[in-house]
Order: C-alpha cells, then sequence, then structure tokens
C-alpha cells in the first residue's frame, strides 16, 4: 500500500510539474509552505516534491486546513465523469443532498430516497472522496461562493443564499473558518479586477479537460433543438430554463485558449444557481476524460480512425429528462428533421409562452404535470398518432408522480425496465433516453438500425457481443459510429 502511494505520488507530481491539463479536477496540490492548495495548471512556481501533498477532491484539502488558490482557482476545475456504481452513487447523493438542503431536507431523509441508511451514505461518499458527506457538501458551496464573489456583481447576502447556505451568518462564519478572511474581501478583490456586468445576468466560466469538439456538439444540437426553447446561434447554444418556480435562460459559448465554456445565467435564476450548473455540466459533459476514453476507443481498429481524428467527443446530455423523452417517443420510425419538426409543434402548443432577450427564444419546455392532465384527442389535434400521444400521457403520469426519474445517476437497469414496461417505448427508445439523460458512459442502444448498419448490418445481438470491447465507454463508441461515414 505504501509502495502504491509512492507510485501515484511521482505521477501526480510529474503532471503537476508539466501543467497537464488532461489531470485538471482529478487531483489537487496541498502546499505545506503555504498553507494553500492547487489545480495542477496553476501557473505558480513549482515547490520541491517533499513539500507537497496530494489529495482526489477539494474537499479532502480542505479537510487538512489547505486553503484554495486564488491564481488557479479551484473551484473552477472540472470534475471527475463516475464510470462505475459506487462512484456513480456518490456524485448522486451529493447533488441530492445539496437539492435537499434547499428543501431543508436532512441526511436521514436523503438516505431513504436511495434505501440506504445514513451510515451507509457517510460509508460511500468517504471512500470516494475522503471526507464526509457533511465536509464535502461544505467545500463545494463556499468554492461556489468563492466563484461568485470572484465573478459577479451579486450581493453578498444572495451569494450566500444561492450557494445553499441557510442565512448570511452562517455562510460568514464558514467562509472566515476555511479561508481566513471576510467573504466582503474577497468581493472587493474581485471587482477590482472584473468588468461590468448588467444585472438581468451574471457571467461564469466552466472548465473541461481538452480537447473538446464544440463545433461538432453544437452540430448534434443544432439539427435536434425545439423552436422556441432552444437555439444554436454564431457558435453558441442558447436555451430557457425552468428548475422549479424559477425561469430564466442561458447562454453558453466556448472559449478554448482557456479549456472553459463563458456561460450567462439570467439571474432569476440565481436561486437554484447550484442546481443549475451541475445541470449544465452534465449536458455538455464537462466531466468527461478525453485521454482516457480516446486510448480505450482508440485500440479497436472499426473506430481508431474516427477517435484521432476527434479526440474530444462528447455525449450531449439534457436539461430536462421529460423533454428528451417525449423528444425521443415523437423520433420513433421517422428522420431526425421530422421528429424536430413535431417535437417543436409540441411545445408551441403545451408549452408556456415566456420573454427572454432573445427573439427566438420564447417558450418554456412543457412539463409533465401539464402533459398528465391532457387526453390524447388534445395531443392528436396537432397531427401525434393516438398510440404516440397516449405513450407520452402515461411518461408524463409517472415523472410527475416521481414514479420514474430520468436524472444522471439513477439506476440504468431498473430505469431501462420502467421505461420498457409503457406502452410504445421499445429498447432502442430507452436506450437512448439512458444514453443522454442518464448520462450512463457505458449506454449502449443496439437496437439502432443505423448503428448496426455501421457495424456491417449485424443484428442487435451482434452488435451486443462487438461492444464489449469498448466498455466502459459505448456510449461516446455509439456517437463515433453515427458520425461515422459508409
Amino acid at each position: 500500500m505504501i509502495k502504491k502511494m509512492k507510485i501515484e505520488q511521482k505521477m501526480y507530481f510529474k503532471a503537476y510539474l508539466s501543467r497537464d491539463a488532461r489531470f485538471d479536477g482529478i487531483f489537487y496540490v496541498g502546499v505545506l509552505s503555504t498553507g494553500i492548495y492547487c489545480r495542477c495548471i496553476c501557473p505558480a512556481r513549482r515547490p520541491k516534491e517533499s513539500n507537497c501533498r496530494f489529495f482526489k477532491s477539494t474537499g479532502e484539502a480542505e479537510k487538512e486546513f489547505f486553503r484554495p488558490c486564488l491564481r488557479c482557482r479551484p473551484e473552477l476545475a472540472p470534475g471527475q465523469s463516475p464510470v462505475d456504481d459506487a462512484h456513480r452513487l456518490a456524485n448522486l447523493l451529493i447533488s441530492s443532498m445539496q437539492e435537499g438542503l434547499f428543501d431543508e431536507l436532512g441526511l436521514e431523509d436523503i438516505a431513504l430516497k436511495f434505501n440506504l441508511s445514513s451510515r451507509q451514505i457517510r460509508r460511500v461518499i468517504q471512500k470516494e472522496f475522503g471526507v464526509s458527506p457533511i465536509q464535502l457538501l461544505l467545500t463545494r458551496r463556499l468554492l461556489l461562493a468563492k466563484q461568485l464573489l470572484t465573478d459577479t456583481d451579486l450581493s453578498v447576502i444572495d451569494i450566500a443564499f444561492a450557494s445553499g447556505f441557510s442565512s448570511l451568518r452562517r455562510f460568514n462564519d464558514a467562509f472566515k473558518k476555511h479561508y481566513r478572511m471576510p467573504p466582503s474581501q474577497l468581493k472587493k478583490e474581485g471587482q477590482r479586477k472584473k468588468t461590468f456586468f448588467p444585472s438581468a445576468y451574471i457571467t461564469l466560466q466552466l472548465n473541461y479537460r481538452p480537447p473538446y469538439d464544440w463545433i461538432g456538439f453544437l452540430n448534434f444540437l443544432s439539427i435536434r433543438s425545439l423552436k422556441g426553447i432552444e437555439l444554436v446561434k454564431n457558435n453558441c447554444y442558447l436555451r430557457t430554463v425552468q428548475i422549479r418556480e424559477y425561469k430564466g435562460w442561458i447562454h453558453v459559448s466556448h472559449v478554448e485558449d482557456k479549456h472553459c465554456l463563458r456561460v450567462k445565467i439570467a439571474s432569476s435564476l440565481v436561486p437554484v444557481l447550484a442546481i443549475l450548473l451541475e445541470r449544465i455540466r452534465n449536458f455538455f459533459d464537462l466531466n468527461a476524460r478525453p485521454d482516457k476514453i480516446s486510448v480505450q476507443l482508440g485500440q479497436d481498429p472499426f473506430l481508431a480512425e474516427e477517435v484521432a481524428k476527434n479526440p474530444g467527443l462528447r455525449v450531449p446530455g439534457t436539461f430536462d429528462g421529460f423533454e428528451l423523452a417525449f423528444r425521443a417517443i415523437l423520433g420513433q420510425q421517422i428522420t431526425v428533421k421530422a421528429a424536430t419538426t413535431l417535437a417543436s409543434r409540441f411545445v408551441k402548443a403545451f408549452g408556456e409562452e415566456f420573454k427572454t432577450p432573445f427573439a427566438e427564444l420564447h417558450y418554456l419546455c412543457p412539463s409533465s404535470q401539464r402533459i398528465s392532465s391532457l387526453k390524447w384527442e388534445e395531443i392528436a389535434t396537432i397531427g401525434i398518432i393516438r398510440a404516440r400521444a397516449q405513450t407520452i400521457i402515461e411518461l408524463a403520469k409517472q415523472m410527475s408522480s416521481n414514479t420514474l426519474k430520468l436524472e444522471a445517476g439513477v439506476n440504468l437497469r431498473l430505469t431501462i425496465k420502467q421505461l420498457t414496461s409503457i406502452a410504445g417505448i421499445g429498447q432502442w427508445t430507452a436506450h437512448y433516453i439512458a444514453l443522454r439523460a442518464l448520462q450512463w458512459p457505458d449506454a449502449f442502444p443496439k437496437e439502432d438500425v443505423a448503428l448496426r448498419k455501421k457495424l456491417g448490418k449485424v443484428t442487435a445481438k451482434q452488435a451486443e457481443k462487438l461492444s464489449q470491447v469498448w466498455r466502459p465507454w459505448r456510449s461516446y463508441a455509439t456517437l463515433y459510429l453515427w458520425q461515422k461515414k459508409d
């Protein structure tokens, strides 16, 4: 064990010396002489190896009383894409705790949601992140607050609540204890550096590990975008967003030289900012490990050429599981273009009108609650056949009652089983939803006709067998196959 730790330290220090962006967010470096922890890409001068300590999470570093570097800003580092059940569970638990704090739920309530005990939750998170659930959650909240203090013109009290704190006093106390300065001090330093931000929105940056095929990602979205809700324009992505009762919009652009996305967020969404940022990260697949994915898939001669041409491929997620699911149902057995037209008609008929600064964005996605109350005849009036309409209504009923959840981290097999139990949803539709809404990196829609054609006109069973060498990255292999020329 000691020998393994020494080998890992040597590897981490080598990556730290080279400022290798592929390791950004994979580990953090604590410098003993300063008491500060950094990302591996930090521009500061490198200390001696003996003066460094390495941590697998920001929470682990702060548990040892290291403070975040003000130059490289650990709060901007990309996360880690979970590839196994334990890691996925740990990430889902933390996300649920984050949302639970807004709902004033406790750890016991979160545990019940996953049929676990609070003790099991503590054990899973301790194993994955090296700290307790409360310690990790506090670190995440403080780092989000630090980013908002530095990059926005929000008031300190707005930042406190947006970061998940229940009171300004608790926020001030926690910030002073961890970072040895009051929030107001960082706010003043940040405002001296920043430019003016209109109060209608805030601007944040979200980092990723390079490379990132931004144009390819936008091309995928462009032909599938729902008119009135989302838009690809001038190499940017725009859309309306609703989280609970909060409604607004986002505008996302790519800053390649800084390995980040620049995200403008309507100020109306600030109260649910922590949840929104998590959804943005999932949607743009910012936590992906392109180094691992390209090495694994590039070894297969069938994919090697595609991987070499585009090592930065990402799997698009979704902002709303119901939105993706009804879009997938409407897309059964018709072209992508026809499905997009039909789905956009569905949005116009049943979505809520919503005013934004962008002329092209004027609807919010129809909610599962709204659609669950409809009769199939109402949906049929816009040209959707009875069977499809009934499928969408049943899906809406299950989602609005929380019987079915389509979000990152839920149990893959159980969700596929629930989806396929709905009349009108087959294996292809269920696995496509899993690929995007569940953000499962190993999802593989083997029934897909285009995919099987690219594999040499094989059967679904043969496709499943061929795909085994791509595990655990079959979602990425699927996208490579879809873009592969015949």
